[in-house]
């Protein structure tokens, strides 16, 4: 398949978000859009049936008196409605802002009300609830439309009966939509989305309808996505990733299949049998970890079949990389192990996926290759929400793992003071909402956006992440640490591992905390003589602080001299969204995580 480094595109985009989705819609009416559980199968509606709901939905907007680029706050997980809400109120020429519904009741009322929401979706009553206890914080919202929660008929109504206003809405007004759809200006708000940051008060990205379109029409011209693909969709909408799939969609017209159960992933998988899917590095490493820790249950003949196989693959994919002859006797070896072992690692996620895309944190590269030696192509990415999420990424005909791909057509990427990564194009934000001295910090006078990040780029453009600026640390040894290149490292080596965070600023040694992955660790305490026992109980026995430390000694053999880990401690519980330990996007938050565990850190030290 060539590949397109064609930018003429972003001459020709579609004015807006409403336009793009209504060019969609009428290109590929009778075909499958969405795909979504229902009962105990799955059901799907046409792009004209979407179409349909969503004008209806902007039409019930209209009649509330939404006007554009008022704010329409989505408290809701990722489901079939969060995005049929989220492109009817683009095309009633308002500007989504997403909530993530793991987010807190006072949080959620900072979001709603420094963005001014007028009107908000809410999932179901405890979202609702969350509303209702700071309605006295709101005094722009007007109104609740609810998915799943109870009505009252006046300040919460059902989304139905927001269809249903738009219906009557439609019939007083013919052509409404279209004649919004017209006036939606390029630069025009379409979504603002809080950064959940890893510190402080959550930041409004301001993001235009220009960034948007570009977004999917900077990978629909990369030619690697069309109308026979089906994607997966899981992950958070209210994240900038999920949102740009979404741009891509309409740009491409696959279908996609809509279900944001993180715990559901690898099972709809297995049943929808999607071409493709986004997902976070920590999916990779939990399907990793899980069939890995799999093969070792097995033990003797089987096992030493599956790490052959692996030894073989990565040869012959080694092989294949550096364009050098690949000799018969592993051409034929390499066949043989993808019908015994490689096909029942792809089946695992339906047989039919031709290539993952990872993004929001930096992605292990053995873990990389160990999925390419098994026929699963991982494309990484890299981006940020003030980038609308898509800056670099990898070609399925020009992967360079290790490496985060090229900048999209169209756009620009290039190194700065410090080694910082710079971005500047259209998927640019317009700034940080109510914060002008934040926007003059983070955007230059030339439209570069300072990411923070440090990068490195090759002779051919491929960009590689080499840390977070402000993550780096210094040893009171004067030694930089580089912590996630350590923690990947760990998470590639033990396949227990859920979190591994390193310590150690201005101190004489590096510490680490960790936490084992819960499903990982019932497979080792069925195995192990301990079933039925307590997580803490488990993690907290001699018997998994051996194995933990045999890990920690395999990884420090791998490190600097001043990189090692001198001490460590396992803790009693996974970090989870839910404790405010991760973000929804399943990175760490790291100062969090730091101020929780002082005492504990300190005592490392000690």
């Amino acid at each position: 398949m060539p590949i397109n480094h064609d930018t003429t595109f972003v001459e020709n985009l579609p004015r807006n978000v409403a336009v793009q989705f209504h060019d969609r819609v009428a290109k590929s009416s009778a075909h499958e859009a969405y795909r979504y559980p229902k009962g105990d199968g799955w059901e799907s509606i046409t792009w004209k049936q979407t179409g349909e709901r969503v004008d209806a939905i902007a039409a019930g907007l209209l009649s509330l008196g939404l006007e554009p680029e008022q704010r329409v706050g989505i408290a809701s997980s990722t489901r079939v409605e969060w995005i049929l809400a989220d492109l009817g109120v683009m095309c009633a020429a308002g500007a989504t802002t997403t909530v993530y519904p793991s987010t807190n009741a006072d949080d959620t009322a900072y979001i709603l009300g420094d963005a001014d929401c007028r009107f908000v979706f809410a999932e179901d009553d405890d979202q609702i609830a969350k509303l209702v206890s700071h309605r006295n914080e709101l005094p722009h919202l007007d109104k609740i439309i609810t998915f799943d929660g109870k009505a009252d008929g006046d300040w919460v109504i059902s989304l139905d009966d927001l269809a249903a206003l738009g219906a009557t809405y439609l019939a007083e007004h013919p052509g409404v939509i279209a004649e919004k759809a017209a006036a939606i200006e390029p630069d025009q708000l379409s979504t603002l989305i809080y950064t959940s940051g890893t510190t402080g008060r959550p930041k409004g990205v301001r993001l235009s309808h220009k960034s948007s379109v570009y977004e999917g029409e900077a990978i629909a011209v990369q030619n690697i996505l069309d109308e026979s693909d089906l994607q997966f969709l899981w992950l958070p909408m209210s994240h900038s990733f999920g949102k740009v799939l979404l741009s891509a969609q309409m740009a491409c017209g696959f279908a996609t299949a809509v279900d944001g159960r993180v715990e559901k992933i690898v099972d709809n998988c297995a049943e929808v049998k999607p071409t493709f899917m986004g997902a976070a590095p920590r999916i990779f490493e939990k399907a990793y970890g899980r069939i890995q820790t799999m093969q070792a249950a097995e033990g003797g003949a089987k096992e030493k079949l599956f790490h052959k196989a692996f030894a073989t693959g990565l040869k012959y994919e080694q092989l294949k990389r550096e364009g050098k002859p690949i000799p018969v006797g592993l051409k034929l070896q390499h066949g043989l192990f993808d019908k015994l072992v490689f096909s029942k690692v792809r089946a695992r996620f339906g047989g039919r996926v031709r290539f993952f895309i990872s993004g929001s944190a930096a992605l292990n590269r053995e873990i990389a290759e160990w999925f390419n030696a098994a026929g699963i192509v991982i494309l990484e990415g890299y981006g940020m929400t003030e980038n609308f999420a898509g800056a670099t990424v990898n070609h399925p005909d020009e992967n360079r793992i290790g490496t985060v791909g090229r900048a999209l057509p169209g756009s620009e990427v290039r190194i700065g003071d410090g080694d910082e990564v710079l971005l500047r194009g259209p998927h640019v934000m317009g700034g940080y909402h109510n914060l002008p001295e934040e926007t003059a910090r983070t955007l230059d006078s030339e439209g570069w956006l300072h990411t923070g990040d440090k990068g490195a780029l090759d002779d051919d453009g491929f960009l590689t992440i080499t840390g977070r600026i402000k993550e780096l640390f210094k040893t009171s040894g004067g030694k930089y640490i580089a912590p996630p290149a350590i923690e990947s490292k760990f998470k590639a080596i033990c396949p227990y591992a859920s979190q591994f965070m390193v310590f150690g600023a201005e101190r004489n040694y590096v510490i680490a905390l960790i936490a084992l992955d819960p499903d990982a660790m019932a497979g080792w305490a069925t195995e192990n003589g301990m079933e039925g026992s307590s997580y803490t109980e488990v993690v907290q026995s001699e018997k998994v602080k051996a194995m933990v430390g045999d890990y920690v000694d395999q990884l420090n053999a791998k490190l600097n001299r001043w990189e090692t880990i001198k001490k460590w401690e396992l803790l009693d519980h996974d970090l989870t969204i839910e404790s405010g330990e991760l973000t929804p996007s399943m990175k760490v938050k790291r100062s969090v995580v730091e101020g929780n565990y002082k005492g504990l850190i300190d005592g490392l030290y000690a």
